[in-house]
């Protein structure tokens, strides 16, 4: 049976475990609604330290995090290929949970998927998180996605 629901998803990943498991996810509901998921990867430049850079490490830094982000989208692309899912791949600079948002309402997708980072509620209050931040903003269902033992209290 064909569902109308979630039709364009889209799935965040960080490359983190969390971030395996939301792709995952991601892709057996997509299946499942026989949609299309959009593949987003955002390099967080806001955490680059203010002031003097020596140009040449700025460079590498913005290199290593471009091609860890090229790694992520292959991963992604595979787990498609497996799950029979169309996808398509972005990879982005900015704040992360901003440039979510944007990408997901400018794509019009049905769904958001993120992974959690488990962040301690002491790391969440200093620093805030990604997937919180995309919650609390987000016009359309999001799926935090937890690793295997986080999420219970």
């Amino acid at each position: 049976m064909k569902s109308d629901f979630y039709k364009k998803i889209l799935i965040a990943t960080d490359g983190s475990e969390n971030g395996a498991q939301a792709v995952s996810a991601g892709m057996e509901i997509t299946r499942l609604s026989q949609g299309k998921a959009y593949a987003l990867y955002v390099i967080d430049n806001t955490c680059y330290p203010a002031g003097k850079w020596d140009p040449k490490l700025k460079t590498a830094m913005e290199e290593q995090f471009k091609t860890f982000g090229l790694e992520m989208t292959a991963a992604v692309e595979e787990a498609a290929e497996a799950a029979g899912v169309d996808v398509e791949f972005a990879i982005m600079e900015g704040h992360p949970a901003e440039k979510i948002l944007n990408f997901a309402e400018k794509q019009g997708v049905d769904m958001i998927i993120v992974g959690s980072l488990g962040k301690t509620d002491a790391e969440r209050f200093l620093l805030g998180s990604v997937s919180e931040k995309v919650v609390r903003n987000a016009k359309v269902p999001v799926l935090v996605v937890h690793g295997k033992g986080q999420g219970k209290t």
